[in-house]
């Protein structure tokens, strides 16, 4: 790296491995290639039908995003992702609270994850328990993470294949059934309907859609592990979310002219969870459609999940390397040079949380657990904008205006717009949170323990 991390006041303990291609897959298994098949039927019921259009908004939105994530890494190339950015660009206590906020998303998407995945296998095995399912998926998943970070981006590679061949199998399927006469035939419904648009519609959507781009985010976390220049992790970050992006737009394009029952699509209150698995039974029969329900079943309970513990485990390991997490999480293991305690604290949750989420299974339940996780990421996106222009432009004077302002306040003002038209419950739940992370602060500075970042000799703004 071109930057040491004693000049930030840590020492080198993670290994570094991790080449251009392990992050930009790292970052795609994260997004999961398939995620849209998991969700299709709730974005396309919010969206009004318009589910091109809300993932091609949302990648718009979050490629301004990638560009903050590139700049903040190039000056900070440290693990911890936006909580070491805005610790170190604007003040440790605003880290603090980005690091919580991000918490939010990173503590409940492997558990969601699990959770999906587990009844899903539940669904085509029912001799198997919801339980047992679970158990399987995290104790391979910890496994895996504690053997160290070359593994898992071996794994995540072998994968990220599959997930593009059962991807490839139903758009060539999808497409010639609709040159066969199928479906509702070509049109651009599903990237625009003046019958069903409307701002807040779209945005509403977007901020259910977004899901399936978080882990883009997660390959920053990994600046530590990577090999290459601090540069290569934007590289990477553009790059994996540029890609996914296509891959979003094309399936779900080609789901929405296939859908057989629009109407009941788009009717509130309607069974939406196997949407996208019952239209690829329609175009390619049940064998496509068993197909589509297994492969998203394990991208999410295997791969997806095993890349979201390695970056949470990284987010707990940096936080509590500044002391403003138990110690003990920042333990890293001197033979595989992981963070050993942080990954079987993920490990953990992911066995216990699931079961008091057993209430967000049904369709509304996930939708609004998945705007709640949308949530915290957003506000963490937004104080990373924010830090771009606190480091770059008021305190290193740069004239690079359109990177390091105009950039940043257009990602800012994008997702500002996502989260006013996200799920009222999901606003009031993520307020809570970051409510309860203002009273932590609070508390540790009447303490005398207010939260400081190795490396930092004076306060920031």
């Amino acid at each position: 790296m071109a930057t040491s991390l004693s000049e930030f006041g840590y020492k080198q303990e993670l290994s570094r491995s991790l080449s251009f291609t392990d992050l930009m897959f790292y970052g795609l298994i994260f997004m999961v290639p398939i995620a849209p098949m998991a969700i299709f039927g709730q974005v396309f019921q919010a969206s009004g039908g318009m589910v091109a259009l809300a993932y091609l908004i949302g990648v718009v939105a979050l490629t301004f995003t990638a560009a903050s994530f590139g700049q903040m890494v190039k000056a900070f190339p440290l693990a911890g992702s936006v909580y070491s950015f805005a610790g170190r660009a604007i003040h440790p206590g605003v880290g603090f609270l980005a690091g919580w906020a991000i918490l939010l998303d990173y503590l409940l998407v492997p558990s969601l994850l699990y959770l999906v995945a587990s009844t899903s296998m539940h669904a085509v095995v029912p001799a198997v328990p919801v339980w047992v399912w679970l158990v399987l998926f995290v104790v391979f998943n910890t496994t895996v993470s504690l053997l160290g970070i070359k593994i898992t981006a071996t794994a995540t590679k072998v994968f990220l294949i599959c997930e593009l061949v059962v991807l490839g199998l139903f758009l060539a399927v999808g497409v010639w059934a609709l040159l066969s006469g199928r479906g509702n035939g070509m049109s651009f419904e599903p990237l625009f309907n003046s019958g069903t648009f409307s701002v807040s519609v779209i945005f509403g959507a977007v901020s259910v859609a977004v899901l399936s781009f978080l882990g883009f985010d997660g390959i920053a976390m990994l600046s530590e592990e990577t090999r290459g220049e601090s540069r290569e992790i934007g590289k990477a970050m553009a790059a994996a979310l540029g890609l996914a992006g296509l891959l979003f737009i094309a399936q779900t394009w080609v789901a929405a002219l296939l859908a057989p029952n629009t109407a009941d699509l788009l009717a509130h209150g309607t069974e939406r969870s196997n949407a996208f698995f019952d239209i690829a039974s329609s175009a390619g029969g049940g064998w496509l459609g068993g197909v589509t329900a297994v492969a998203t079943a394990a991208a999410w309970g295997i791969a997806d999940s095993m890349v979201a513990q390695v970056a949470t485990s990284r987010l707990l390991f940096a936080i509590a390397r500044d002391g403003q997490l138990p110690r003990f999480l920042a333990k890293v293991s001197l033979k595989r040079l992981v963070p050993v305690n942080a990954i079987l604290l993920v490990g953990f949750l992911g066995l216990v949380l699931p079961g008091g989420l057993l209430v967000f299974t049904d369709d509304q339940g996930i939708g609004v657990l998945t705007t709640l996780i949308n949530f915290g990421a957003m506000i963490a996106f937004m104080v990373l904008h924010v830090s771009v222009i606190a480091h770059y432009l008021i305190r290193s004077g740069s004239k690079d205006y359109w990177r390091h302002l105009i950039s940043p306040v257009i990602g800012f003002v994008i997702l500002a717009f996502v989260v006013w038209n996200a799920n009222l419950a999901a606003q009031i739940v993520g307020l809570i949170w970051l409510a309860l992370g203002v009273a932590i602060l609070g508390i540790l500075y009447a303490a005398g323990l207010k939260p400081r970042l190795a490396g930092l000799s004076h306060e920031r703004l």
